[in-house]
């Protein structure tokens, strides 16, 4: 046996988490060298006449899936995509979305995930840094790539109709829109290429498993961007060991409520890779309403249903809930941001379901840690490490001393699912990831039995409603406004949404504004989801001895302000 495996036996051995694993869960996998898209091939040719998709009802088996995936292949292949350029995606949770992603994969190329909800500032910073060339965009968002096109370096556009795939003339709340299409321009129907390159030869590109697979972006938009390349070795190595999680999980029965975005890595992962791994039926939907759900829970019965606790928190407060018969979930997945007690057990209740709380990020595609599904559960606790995952607390000084159970300090990872790397930032990475150990920058702590707690996010971060929102990017555009002096944003707790936006701004001498004013600016030039719904006036803003705004106070008056209101 040679020494590596000797070692990381050894480092094995050492976690304190192993004896808590569920019975059934291993302490490590055997890995296939193969990419992502295997599991696709190996469900299409397992369960062929499976329900792959259902999104609108309209059904999409195995074999229909994989003939779809082909044809896109051939037709992105067709149009001079070749192994390592990046293709992006524009979409919500839909039929297209999957082909375009397992087509892309399969031609070679990385996805790159754009957020749907972005606005056209956001998509041209992401379009311009990732040297995309190439995107898949739902109809309704195309205004949004048009006007940018031509300052981006797009030159495919592929327009997906998503009334074509949901069975009926139109989706709930579409409207019907002309799209220009015009292939001399490079402006393409996505369902008329799959069509022109079906019934064609499989398409063979040599893929291996260290290829790069996805850039997924994380951080603001602004000088602290990063892009994280994930490889077909990560992405299959953290489907394998969320899937083994899960002892109990049936290949090719299972049924997933696929709600949480796609475009989100959590919701890749658990909601698209793992049930495409089991070969199960996906209930797309192509965003979270309490009706649309309780009525898709009843129709379709899923047995798991990964969410974020603002979905939770809105299914357990339906006073109609009950009468949906809901109790068909057997697994729900929590992430994103932390479950209050209070909702998981009315949740529970409600269903009769598991609630599992993990922790995960972009940078560890994304899953790390989880509760046992059916063993020993910490409330609060982000659970245990996954198989061949690593974790130890350093000291916040220097990150080398490792800390005992119970003391305080960073996070530390190491494991087949850590990224690459950041997209042409060696430097970036040389600090996040040293001597191969993935420096995740949270503040934790783990207890005498290996469960691991979150007390404090990454440095700014805010966490509403399952989204990141990087304060840097509000920060941006409020300093934008003509009025605005100086301006700062900050997450304050919420709730529904786990955190909420206050912005603190300083108007410039003489100047008056609104607090609706200045949210209607943020409303013009933000996703709606970083929109701040708090606005608070001030002569100046607290800065340290460098000048550098002190956001970690505000937010302390912020929170201290609202606990008074509180009776």
């Amino acid at each position: 046996m040679c020494s590596a495996v000797k070692n990381k036996k050894r480092e094995l051995v050492e976690t304190p988490w192993l004896k808590n694993y569920e019975d059934g869960v291993p302490p490590s996998l055997v890995y296939p060298r193969v990419p992502l898209t295997d599991f696709l091939q190996e469900a299409s040719g397992s369960f062929p006449k499976n329900v792959a998709i259902v999104f609108a009802r309209r059904k999409v088996s195995y074999g229909e899936l994989q003939e779809k995936v082909n044809a896109l292949t051939n037709a992105l292949m067709a149009l001079g995509i070749k192994k390592g350029e990046r293709v992006a995606l524009l979409l919500p949770n839909s039929p297209p979305y999957v082909i375009g992603y397992y087509g892309i994969l399969k031609a070679g190329a990385l996805v790159v995930n754009l957020n749907p909800l972005s606005v056209e500032r956001e998509l041209l910073h992401f379009l311009k840094h990732a040297e995309a060339r190439t995107i898949i965009v739902a109809e309704p968002l195309f205004s949004r790539i048009a006007s940018i096109a031509a300052s981006s370096p797009l030159k495919n556009i592929l327009v997906a109709c998503l009334r074509e795939w949901s069975g009926s003339k139109r989706l709930s709340g579409e409207k019907k829109l002309s799209i220009p299409l015009d292939e001399s321009r490079g402006i393409y129907s996505l369902e008329s290429l799959i069509s022109k390159h079906a019934h064609k030869k499989a398409p063979q590109v040599e893929l291996h498993p260290e290829d790069e697979a996805l850039l997924q972006y994380t951080g603001a938009i602004s000088e602290d961007i990063k892009g994280v390349v994930l490889t077909h070795a990560n992405l299959v190595a953290n489907t394998l060991q969320i899937a083994s999680w899960v002892v109990r999980a049936r290949k090719g029965k299972e049924v997933f409520l696929s709600v949480l975005p796609f475009f989100h890595v959590y919701g890749m992962a658990v909601a698209m890779n793992m049930p495409i791994y089991l070969a199960s039926t996906m209930i797309i939907l192509p965003r979270f309403e309490v009706q649309s759900t309780l009525e898709a829970i009843k129709r379709y019965r899923p047995t798991f249903f990964p969410g974020v606790p603002t979905i939770f928190v809105a299914l357990s407060q339906e006073r109609e809930a009950e009468r949906y018969n809901i109790s068909c979930l057997r697994v729900c997945y929590s992430g994103g941001a932390p479950l209050s007690v209070e909702i998981l057990e009315d949740f529970e209740k409600l269903t009769g379901a598991r609630i599992t709380e993990g922790y995960g990020l972009a940078e560890a595609s994304p899953a790390t840690h989880c509760n046992p599904i059916f063993g020993k559960r910490k409330l609060g606790s982000v659970g245990l490490p996954y198989p061949d995952t690593l974790a130890r607390i350093v000291d916040l000084e220097t990150g080398q001393q490792v800390l005992k159970p119970g003391e305080v300090g960073e996070l530390c990872l190491k494991g087949p699912q850590v990224m690459k790397g950041y997209w042409k930032m060696p430097e970036e990475t040389a600090k996040t990831i040293r001597a191969g150990w993935l420096y995740t920058g949270d503040i934790a702590r783990m207890d005498e039995e290996g469960y691991f707690y979150i007390l404090d996010i990454k440095k700014d971060m805010i966490i509403a409603g399952g989204f990141n929102i990087y304060p840097k990017d509000i920060d941006q555009v409020l300093a934008e406004h003509p009025k605005v002096a100086e301006a700062v944003a900050v997450g304050i707790p919420d709730p529904y949404r786990g955190e909420t936006v206050k912005a603190f701004v300083v108007l410039k001498p003489g100047q008056s504004a609104t607090e609706e004013e200045i949210l209607d600016f943020c409303r013009k030039n933000l996703a709606k989801y970083k929109v701040p719904t708090q606005v608070e006036f001030r002569q100046g803003l607290p800065k340290s001895s460098s000048r550098k705004i002190l956001r970690r106070m505000l937010r302390q008056e912020a929170i201290e302000k609202e606990q008074k209101k509180t009776p």
